[in-house]
């Protein structure tokens, strides 16, 4: 899908909810060197479609998606405890994306209130926005451990939003994955994707996503006249 960030300008909005990983920040990208590190290890070949499946996918999801690749031999534990060593060991070398604090900084200076929706855990959330520099800037982060249902089920947009106050209707989603897309637009956000890994599908076209390329085109459909 062609990017619209030349043509669209976003409908009001009364608070901004975010994804995390791949949205705010480059963590999928080190994320994936990890998990192709650590199925090599231990005895699997990693493809780039099991991956792409993972990308934005719960725990729980990701255990299923694995044990379908390689079967009910799979170390899903281990793979897991692995990973997320590897991952907290990197955290300080993770990017922020392409105009996340300009937006944030935007946002900030307008008074209008932010939230994290993620389906990573919260040890993973917090250490990482941390590490960033970007925790103090949200009123609430929503993570898989707030939630029964993640992603793509609208309960965790539907937290956020119930936390900050507002109807979903007022929000503002930005998300980079298929499940992040689903459950944000199943909580009736206005909602738009800045893939990062993986682009647009047919589906996600069919629901009339608007996709624009980083955050800094987010930042100036939304302020045209900054």
């Amino acid at each position: 899908m062609k990017p619209q960030s030349d043509i669209l300008r976003l409908a009001p909005f009364q608070a901004v909810i975010f994804d995390m990983d791949g949205t705010l920040l480059d963590t999928e990208s080190v994320f994936k060197t990890i998990v192709y590190e650590v199925c090599t290890d231990l005895g699997f070949e990693m493809t780039d479609a099991v991956h792409s499946a993972m990308v934005g996918s719960s725990h729980e999801r990701t255990n299923q998606l694995l044990v379908e690749a390689y079967g009910v031999a799979f170390p899903y534990t281990q793979f897991d405890e692995r990973c997320r060593i590897m991952m907290r060991s990197r955290s300080h070398d993770v990017p922020v994306k392409r105009g996340a604090f300009e937006f944030l900084e935007t946002l900030r200076d307008r008074n209008i209130p932010m939230a994290v929706a993620t389906s990573s855990r919260q040890p993973h959330a917090h250490t990482h926005l941390g590490a960033a520099g970007l925790l103090d800037m949200f009123e609430t982060i929503v993570t898989r451990d707030d939630v029964i249902n993640p992603k793509p089920h609208p309960e965790p947009y539907l937290t956020a939003a119930k936390r900050l106050g507002m109807n979903p209707l007022q929000c503002l989603a930005l998300e980079d994955s298929h499940a992040g897309v689903r459950a944000a637009h199943a909580a009736g956000m206005q909602t738009v994707m800045v893939p990062d890994l993986v682009h647009p599908s047919d589906e996600i076209r069919a629901l009339g996503i608007a996709v624009m390329e980083s955050l800094d085109h987010v930042r100036l459909a939304a302020f045209p006249k900054l």
